[in-house]
């Protein structure tokens, strides 16, 4: 079954990327050096890279159920941020997501990974797991108030490339499970 290619919550839009999009995603986030600094993918340094993120977009979601998705606001259309499922298997997926300076502390991460939970959950996906960098207190708190539980550490797990100088860190692993009735 696939994911809508968009969802609708009180406050925001959630849609599939589409090629228009680079030049705003590249200024709104994916170029900030502050904004990527606890992703596990470099920043972009051109919207060159960006355009190659649109290209992977299209490939997740032409082989998986759902892919990436990006965050705009429903009053007036302004993009916020990023978010998605990204695939293992039809049933396991992770997600997360990323916003722009001005979208922190709104409570946009938190509506946001909600709606990917109800989008996992209608697609059959029987678990989703996020993870975090250990020091990213805020990401944490947004997966506990979605209702992730948290599972452990897992040690030097992910490769950070924007932190200085670049590491392997420990990361926190969070998880929901969904009952299918079997």
């Amino acid at each position: 079954m696939k994911a809508p290619g968009t969802i609708e919550t009180e406050r925001l839009l959630i849609r599939r990327p589409r090629p228009g999009d680079a030049e705003s995603i590249f200024a709104r986030y994916a170029g900030d050096p502050e904004v990527t600094k606890f992703v596990g993918w470099p920043t972009h340094t051109a919207v060159d890279d960006t355009k190659g993120f649109l290209t992977f977009c299209d490939a997740e979601w032409n082989r998986w159920p759902a892919g990436p998705y990006l965050i705009l606001s429903r009053a007036d259309g302004e993009l916020l941020g990023g978010t998605g499922l990204g695939f293992e298997t039809v049933t396991r997926a992770s997600t997360g997501y990323v916003l722009a300076r001005d979208a922190w502390g709104r409570g946009v991460a938190t509506e946001a990974l909600q709606a990917m939970v109800g989008v996992a959950a209608s697609i059959g996906v029987q678990r989703l797991y996020a993870i975090c960098h250990v020091e990213h207190r805020a990401s944490a708190r947004v997966l506990e108030k979605c209702g992730f539980e948290r599972e452990g550490i897992l040690r030097r797990h992910e490769r950070f490339p924007n932190l200085t100088p670049p590491a392997v860190a420990d990361v926190l692993c969070y998880s929901t499970i969904f009952d299918d009735g079997k």
